[in-house]
């Protein structure tokens, strides 16, 4: 599909303008993958509501509103959102606490922190500030979602094995589910169905990925419970009837203290679905040939949550297991959506019993499969083998997450990777150069010890901005290449191509330190300098003291300048 300039209010509703250039051969693709896409939409979003800590029925509202809204709203062309598996574990850590075990209390929190959500990413987006989802770097991603797997499947087992457990902490769930099996509560029935279901989605996914594995996993559960009857002679617990209906607005009032309580939780899920989304969405345009802004991105997913916050729903986001499967049906457009929505709708008012023999079992295995697809140990054991620094950052967010609390958690791995961030700034890589025979330049002499120094030169490399937590560093190191320099030094020449800032209190450690060199008859220079930098020293007065003639465009020229000031022993060297 070409790419058409979207003009005025337009560029903020990209479904209208899909809708101008609509194509009539596009519509029998869109009707068919918006029935198939239905068929996934409908237990996915029943298991992922339950595993949020919410009815059921709120997921099939948590999927038709945002499908409706993201139509309008959202750049990308066949993008399907809707309640999300890493998402589940993070809401029900938050509303569930504060529930005190009421369901209409469970909903209303979970609907305002979507509207929360939304506005956040509604704000970030109308402020160009999607970048803030770089602040989850992958080490945070990888250990805050095998933590979200880990969280979901302890929360979902008890559905497998027939029975219930209330525990505020992760530990306290686990220790439950191995003391109801160890009491001999386990529902077999219940356990047959719901580890038969998810062992049928493992398998279809891995030798049949093309066949829709968790559709044929409900309807085969859902007609085996409902012909035996299991609900009555096994005692398994089922979805029983839907409330017949279309959800209705129904504003979350709440008190100040919920709101100020649900705030932290709505950014950090604002962010974590800029995030995943952002990328799905950039893939998705690169192959259908158009762009996509992900500021409108961030818009739209802004507004989806919020009218799903508002409509009796809770936090969505986009899925990277539905879409796949829109695209793969040959969905063309976002009607493909609407058609979603729309058969979901109908479901909800002609045949709200459709489904009440699904077991809750199965809506567990759905629910464990997904955790499953997006938990990566092998990505943590990764970075243990590449860098052991993010390994542990990916450690701290996978333990902060499952054991201290999903916001906690995030907050604790973004200080800590602030933290190394600034001690890398603190202390930055630096290098002495020396010439290497048959290599062109200088290089560090720590890679090369066969390397040659430049007579009466120290060649000094500084690889980071000059700041006030690392300029004395700077200073100390500079002194010490001096120090053990192999010949009398003349002049010290700062390799300076990295350096991208320096500030105020750096630039009086330059001046000092040109003074202190000064008083030993050693000349301080610069080479590959950038002009902005030389900006700023100029502006703070430092050149007055320094001199304005101590930059040379690059290391070998700064080098070439030297050996026509000085007269010194130059054989074997060759002008570089």
């Amino acid at each position: 599909m070409p790419e058409t300039a979207a003009k005025g209010w337009t560029r903020w509703v990209p479904g209208v303008e899909v809708l101008r250039n609509y194509q009539a051969a596009w519509l029998v693709n869109d009707v068919i993958a918006g029935l198939v896409l239905t068929a996934i939409l409908v237990p996915v979003g029943m298991g992922y509501a339950e595993a949020s800590g919410v009815p059921a029925i709120n997921g099939l509202y948590a999927t038709i509103i945002p499908l409706i809204v993201y139509a309008l709203f959202g750049p990308s062309r066949i993008m399907v959102l809707g309640p999300d598996s890493t998402l589940a574990a993070v809401i029900a850590a938050i509303i569930l606490p504060l529930s005190a075990g009421s369901v209409e209390r469970a909903v209303a929190l979970a609907g305002l922190l979507g509207v929360i959500s939304g506005a956040s990413s509604l704000l970030i987006g109308l402020a160009r500030l999607g970048l803030l989802a770089d602040l989850l770097s992958k080490p945070i991603r990888i250990g805050f979602l095998n933590a979200i797997a880990f969280t979901v499947l302890i929360g979902q087992m008890p559905k497998l094995f027939g029975f219930s457990v209330k525990a505020e902490t992760l530990a306290g769930r686990a220790m439950m589910l191995f003391q109801g099996i160890l009491d001999g509560k386990t529902n077999l029935v219940a356990f047959a169905i719901g580890g038969g279901s998810l062992a049928l989605i493992l398998l279809i996914k891995r030798f049949r990925p093309q066949w829709p594995g968790i559709l044929v996993a409900v309807v085969l559960a859902t007609l085996a419970s409902g012909m035996l009857d299991l609900h009555t002679t096994a005692h398994i617990a089922v979805l029983g009837v839907l409330p017949q209906g279309l959800p209705s607005l129904k504003i979350p009032l709440l008190s100040w203290n919920d709101l100020l309580a649900l705030l932290p939780g709505g950014i950090i899920i604002s962010l974590l679905t800029f995030a995943d989304t952002s990328v799905l969405s950039r893939a998705l345009a690169q192959r259908g040939g158009y762009q996509v802004n992900t500021n409108q991105e961030m818009v739209a997913l802004g507004m989806a949550n919020m009218f799903a916050g508002l409509f009796q729903g809770f936090s969505i986001s986009a899925s990277s297991s539905r879409t796949p499967v829109a695209e793969s049906s040959g969905s063309k457009t976002q009607l493909t959506g609407l058609v979603g929505a729309a058969a979901i709708a109908l479901l909800l008012v002609l045949a709200p019993a459709l489904l009440q023999s699904l077991p809750s079992a199965v809506l567990g295995a759905v629910v464990i499969a997904a955790c499953l697809s997006f938990a990566d140990l092998k990505g943590m054991w990764e970075l243990h083998a590449l860098r052991k620094v993010e390994f542990w950052l990916s450690v701290v967010s996978f333990l902060g997450v499952a054991f201290v609390g999903v916001i906690e958690g995030i907050f604790i791995s973004i200080a800590l990777a602030l933290l190394v961030l600034i001690w890398n700034a603190w202390h930055p890589h630096f290098a002495v150069l020396a010439r290497v025979d048959g290599s062109k330049g200088f290089h560090d002499v720590k890679r090369h010890p066969e390397g040659r120094f430049v007579p009466g030169v120290v060649l000094f490399r500084w690889d980071e901005q000059l700041f006030f937590a690392n300029a004395e560093i700077f200073r100390e190191k500079v002194l010490q290449a001096v120090d053990s320099a192999s010949s009398h030094t003349l002049r010290v020449i700062v390799v300076a191509d990295a350096i991208t800032d320096i500030d105020i209190t750096a630039s009086d450690v330059l001046i000092n330190l040109h003074a202190e060199l000064g008083r030993r008859n050693i000349e301080l220079w610069f080479a590959g300098l950038k002009g902005p930098v030389k900006d700023r020293l100029r502006t703070y007065g430092s050149l007055e003291k320094m001199g304005h003639d101590i930059f040379s465009p690059t290391v070998g020229s700064a080098v070439n300048h030297y050996r026509s000031s000085y007269a010194v022993d130059w054989k074997d060297w060759d002008e570089v």
